[in-house]
């Protein structure tokens, strides 16, 4: 999509044209060595432009020197003007604001800051079945963190249960250890009467005058 920003070039006090700059794209990361294509278009220019340079977006712009490297390449088809700037191996140095400069004008396309970065290098450099046998090593851990402590709890339950059972079980046999149903039926049947003892009497009617009253023990 353009970006309609109009400019009026003046010649002599007259209109000439008026420019329509293009829309850049503001931001590119290339890692190093690799290679780049910044472009830059308009439209209602015929005088020339070139490629300039900064640093930084506030630092003073400086001509792009063009080489084996640095290639600039201008496309004018009917309606639009684009060139394209070309690196077929960036380098650190080519970090930077680049913008088209209209010739004979102080007018600037929005620009395109590229960024050169170096990649990181891999400390360990492992094969695809490691990287497998890693990811399947930790998936196994994973679960067994997961699973492990619900066994071992169910487990640690199951056996509490059994040694309550059992403790329950051994106080109902020592219950009825010393308990012998037989003997307890049979106990008052043996209990003896001491000699020269009968049956209870009627203490009122068979006590006579004078003489001491004498009570059965059971």
């Amino acid at each position: 999509k353009k970006d309609h920003l109009y400019f009026k070039y003046c010649s002599c006090g007259i209109v000439e044209a008026e420019v329509v700059l293009g829309m850049d794209r503001p931001f590119q990361r290339i890692r190093l060595s690799d290679r780049a294509e910044l472009k830059c278009c308009f439209q209602n220019w015929d005088k020339g432009f070139h490629w300039v340079k900064s640093k930084k977006p506030s630092e003073r712009v400086e001509e792009v020197a063009t080489s084996e490297l640095v290639t600039a390449t201008n496309r004018m088809p009917i309606k639009n003007n684009c060139s394209i700037l070309t690196f077929k191996s960036v380098q650190l140095n080519d970090t930077g604001m680049y913008l088209c400069r209209l010739n004979v004008s102080f007018i600037h396309t929005h620009g395109t800051y590229m960024q050169v970065y170096v990649p990181m290098e891999k400390t360990i450099n492992l094969s695809e079945s490691t990287k497998n046998a890693i990811l399947m090593t930790e998936g196994i851990l994973l679960f067994l963190c997961v699973v492990g402590p619900s066994f071992l709890f169910l487990s640690k339950k199951k056996h509490e249960n059994k040694r309550v059972m059992k403790k329950e079980k051994m106080e109902e046999e020592n219950i009825y250890q010393g308990l012998d149903l037989d003997d307890c039926c049979t106990a008052y049947d043996h209990i003896e009467r001491p000699q020269g003892y009968g049956h209870y009497q009627d203490v009122g009617t068979t006590v006579k005058e004078g003489e001491e009253i004498q009570l059965e023990k059971p």
